[in-house]
């Protein structure tokens, strides 16, 4: 119960913080300043939406894998709160009149465009493979939900460096209060399922 209340209490607070976000981005500090197509502004807006998706993915697809109300609500909390994020971000960039894809490779904003090779869907460092998300829905029970719980530490550590990046290099104030937001909530969340994990005999992979 003690974890319910915590993921709760944050996915309710995110939600919160959402809607405050989307109202006063086109109001934000930079006032009429609108970022380019190779900002990090964009770059994170566009990287995160799709770091995010996959994230939503595996959520659902565990709700089907198991039946424990534990890591059900967790991956409801997480599927909730991540389309939510990412709905904002590509809505920026639609007020930016910016395009949501690029010809670049995903994270060259932070130059670091070559870091993850694409191989098998891992587009960005944390993502996971095609082979893994086949993999997750077609485990049950305890296996699936210690595969998902460490695909998604994996995940939210790859999301976190993402962050920190944005919240370093973004111009637009609300956004880079939303990426130190994104870092303090998955850090919390990374030591919450090393916790479940632990209950279910299993540690994260790194």
């Amino acid at each position: 119960m003690r974890h319910l209340g915590l993921i709760a209490g944050a996915a309710a607070a995110a939600l919160v913080a959402a809607g405050a976000i989307t109202y006063a981005v086109a109001g934000d500090d930079g006032g009429s300043v609108t970022p380019s197509a190779e900002s990090a502004d964009a770059g994170f807006a566009r990287d995160m939406a799709v770091h995010h998706q996959q994230a939503v993915e595996m959520s659902y697809i565990v709700r089907d894998r198991t039946d424990d109300e534990e890591v059900r609500r967790l991956a409801y909390d997480i599927a909730q709160t991540q389309a939510n994020q990412r709905g904002m971000m590509l809505g920026w960039l639609d007020l930016w009149g910016l395009p949501k894809v690029s010809s670049k490779p995903p994270m060259t904003w932070m130059d670091m465009g070559g870091m993850a090779s694409g191989e098998d869907g891992a587009l960005m460092p944390g993502m996971a493979t095609n082979s893994e998300m086949k993999k997750l829905g077609e485990l049950s029970g305890k296996r699936a939900e210690v595969f998902y719980l460490q695909l998604m530490t994996d995940h939210h550590q790859g999301g976190v460096h993402m962050a920190e990046g944005c919240a370093d290099r973004c111009a637009v104030g609300v956004e880079k209060r939303l990426a130190q937001g994104m870092v303090e909530a998955q850090q919390s969340e990374i030591s919450l399922m090393a916790d479940m994990l632990k209950e279910r005999g299993a540690a994260p992979r790194s």
